[in-house]
């Protein structure tokens, strides 16, 4: 039902906060920062699969661009 990931080492220098906003401005795909639920949480960020496939599929590959961007 929820996939926890890790930032990518590339965008280590953001917060979870950060990088779940980076996601909502460049891909339109939200997700919850792991901040959220504590301290432990920090460091990742936690996706909700309740969509159709289809749209996950979408959202896999906006994601996918975000993490191409150059730095």
């Amino acid at each position: 039902f929820y996939v926890w990931a890790k930032l990518p080492p590339k965008f280590s220098a953001l917060t979870s906060l950060e990088f779940a906003t980076l996601l909502v401005q460049e891909a339109g795909v939200v997700a919850a920062p792991g901040s959220g639920f504590g301290d432990y949480g920090e460091g990742y960020i936690r996706f909700a699969l309740v969509e159709p496939e289809s749209r996950l599929s979408e959202a896999v590959r906006r994601i996918g661009r975000v993490l191409q961007m150059p730095d």
